[in-house]
Parts: structure tokens; sequence; C-alpha cells
């Protein structure tokens, strides 16, 4: 199945210190706290979640004589997942003062109703490459 790949990707991102053990719990504990938050099954809410927050463009730096443009560049696909996987690990570490499972699972459901940090990365994103089309013509 296809989102078992993303999972076991989503695991080893979240992994510390090679505790892959832990990470694997802390994914299925935030699962289980997603149970107790919707109706939705949270697989659903991963995928969503993801999919949300995973960016179509981004920036680059690209430096033309002397002065460095922000260059819109479309996302490769394996890129927009390692981004979306970072956003939400990311956004999810820096809630403070839960166990890292409910952490998690907070912000996919934010992420997954279009909210929360890793959304609003995504957005800015969005914003940066909108801010800086005029430079499309120079990206390679």
């Amino acid at each position: 199945e296809g989102s078992d790949v993303v999972i076991e990707k989503f695991i080893n991102c979240l992994m510390h210190d090679g505790k892959k053990t832990v990470a694997r719990r802390i994914f299925w504990d935030a699962m289980d706290v997603i149970k107790t938050r919707t109706k939705d099954a949270p697989l659903e809410v991963f995928n969503k979640a993801l999919l949300n927050v995973t960016p179509l463009v981004e920036v680059r730096p690209k430096r033309v004589g002397g002065s460095v443009y922000q260059v819109p560049v479309e996302v490769n696909p394996k890129r927009q997942q390692t981004l979306a996987i970072r956003w939400l690990l990311g956004g999810a570490r820096d809630r403070k003062g839960i166990p890292m499972a409910h952490r998690l699972a907070l912000e996919l459901l934010d992420a997954s109703q279009d909210q929360g940090a890793a959304f609003k990365k995504k957005q800015d994103v969005i914003k940066m490459a909108q801010a800086n089309k005029a430079f499309v013509h120079l990206a390679r």
C-alpha cells in the first residue's frame, strides 16, 4: 500500500538517535490520539495533512551578477514529500509542554484542516514564490 512507504519515511524522519521503536510508537500513539479527536480514520487525517502541507513551488536563491534573486521553482515530487514531512515534524516539535505523540497528533489534525505551523509554512513559501514571480525567467 502506498501510504505504508510514506509512513515508514515519516517514522524515519521522526526517529532520533536511531531509536526506531520509539519513533514508531510515537507515530502510532499519535494515530490513537487522532482517533479520540475525530471520527475520520487516523491514517486519512495523516495523508490529508501531508497533502495539505505539500508545496508545489518554492524559491531557490540564484546569483545573477552580484545580486541574489529568490527564484520560484517547481518542487520535484520527492522533495515535496520531504518538505511536507519536515514541516509537519517541525511544527509538532515546536509545540512545547506535551508528549511528542500528542504534539504530532495536534499538528496533523491542524494540517488536515488547513491550519497549524506546517500549513502556515507552506503558505509562506507560496507567498514568497508569488512575490518573486518576476524572476521566473532566471529559473534553470
